[in-house]
C-alpha cells in the first residue's frame, strides 16, 4: 500500500495531569506554509482538590503565565492557544475530529456535517487493509426532515480478520465517574482498569494498545503505523438539549463518543464520509460558507451492521473501485 503525508501530521503527549500537548509538524511539501501556533489540548478536571485550568507557560521562566477557560460549547475538553490563553474547541481545528451531531474536520482541514440516520452504520473509512464503520444513535424531530445523530460506537477492521470495537453503552442517567465503555477485541469483552495510564495490549497483536488517558470513558486507541484514535464517552447534558432542542429524555442521556483519528498510512485510494478527504486528489465541492455545510450520499456510505464492508464505497481488501460519490448540498 502507498503510504503519503502531503498535510501535517500531528502528535498528542499526555502529561499526569491529563494535559494533552499537540505537536504539528509539517510534511515535505508543506515547506511554504506558516508555523503552526503553538496549542495544547485540555481537559479539565480535578488534581486533588485543586481545579484544572486551561494554562500556558512561559518560555523564559517557566511559569504559568496565563489561565483560561473552556468554552461553554465544549466544556469538557477545549484547546488553548500559547502564548495568549486563548480557547477553542478542538472539533473546530484538529484534522480528524469526529463531534456531536456528527460534525467532521477532514483530512483538508475543513469542517462538515454528516448526519447519517439513526440506529443505522456508516463507512466512515476504507482503506485496503483498514475500515472503520460507525454506529449513530440519535432522536427524531417532527419538525426536521432528519434525525439529530452521533456516533455511539466504531466497528474497526483491520490486517485480514481482526475486530476491534468500542463504544458508549446506553445509559439513561449519567454519572461521572462511572465507566460506560465497552471494549472487544474478536468477539472477547476486553476490561482495562479503571486507572489513569492502565494499558491493554493483545498478546496476538502487540502493535495494537489501548490506554485509559482519564480513569474513565475516555481512551486511546493505538495501532502503530495505521491510526490512533482518540475517543471520549459523554452524554447530551441538560443544558445541550434545551439550547439545540434535542428532545432528551429521562430514559437515554444520548451517551456517544467524541472522537480524533490520525491515520499514518493511508493508501492515495482511501474513501468515506471521513476518509475520502484525505486523498491527495481530493477536492471539496460542498458549501463552506453555509453555517452547517452538508456532506449528502447517505446510501453510498450505508454499511448492513458494524463490521460490514458492504458500502458502495469499500476499499477493505482490495475490493473493486468506484468512482468517488461526494454529493453537493
Amino acid at each position: 500500500m502507498a503510504a503519503f503525508s502531503a498535510r501535517p501530521w500531528m502528535l498528542l503527549v499526555l502529561f499526569s495531569s491529563g494535559c494533552l500537548l499537540l505537536v504539528t509538524v509539517s510534511g515535505a511539501d508543506d515547506k511554504a506554509q506558516p508555523p503552526v501556533p503553538s496549542y495544547h489540548i485540555f481537559s479539565p478536571g480535578k488534581l486533588g482538590k485543586r481545579a484544572l485550568q486551561p494554562t500556558c507557560l512561559d518560555d523564559n521562566t517557566n511559569k504559568t503565565s496565563c489561565y483560561g477557560n473552556c468554552p461553554s460549547r465544549c466544556p469538557n475538553t477545549c484547546g488553548v492557544f500559547c502564548p495568549g490563553c486563548k480557547a477553542f474547541c478542538p472539533c473546530d481545528l484538529i484534522p480528524g475530529a469526529v463531534c456531536g451531531d456528527p460534525r467532521f474536520t477532514g483530512g483538508d482541514g475543513n469542517i462538515f456535517y454528516f448526519h447519517g440516520k439513526k440506529d443505522q452504520d456508516f463507512c466512515i473509512l476504507s482503506d485496503s487493509d483498514l475500515h472503520i464503520n460507525a454506529h449513530f444513535i440519535g432522536k427524531s424531530h417532527p419538525s426536521k426532515n432528519r434525525d439529530f445523530t452521533w456516533v455511539q460506537s466504531l466497528g474497526i477492521l483491520f490486517g485480514s480478520n481482526h475486530r476491534l470495537y468500542f463504544g458508549v453503552e446506553k445509559t439513561m442517567t449519567w454519572k461521572d465517574n462511572a465507566d460506560r465503555l465497552v471494549i472487544t477485541f474478536n468477539g472477547e469483552r476486553i476490561e482495562v482498569p479503571t486507572e489513569l495510564n492502565a494499558r491493554w495490549v493483545p498478546d496476538s497483536v502487540p502493535a495494537l494498545s489501548i490506554t485509559r488517558t482519564l480513569e474513565v470513558n475516555r481512551i486511546k486507541v493505538e495501532l502503530k503505523g495505521v491510526f490512533t484514535i482518540m475517543a471520549h464517552a459523554i452524554p447530551i447534558t441538560e443544558e445541550d438539549s434545551k439550547i439545540h432542542n434535542y428532545g432528551v429524555t429521562p430514559d437515554d442521556s444520548l451517551a456517544h463518543l467524541d472522537l480524533a483519528f490520525k491515520f499514518h498510512s493511508l493508501s492515495e485510494n482511501v474513501h468515506g464520509v471521513l476518509g475520502q478527504t484525505y486523498r491527495p486528489d481530493y477536492v471539496n465541492r460542498l458549501d463552506v460558507t453555509k453555517n452547517m455545510p452538508i456532506m449528502g450520499g447517505t446510501p453510498d456510505y450505508s454499511s448492513s451492521s458494524i463490521f460490514a464492508t458492504d458500502c458502495a464505497v469499500a476499499r477493505y481488501l482490495e475490493q473493486p473501485k468506484i468512482a468517488m460519490v461526494t454529493e453537493i448540498h
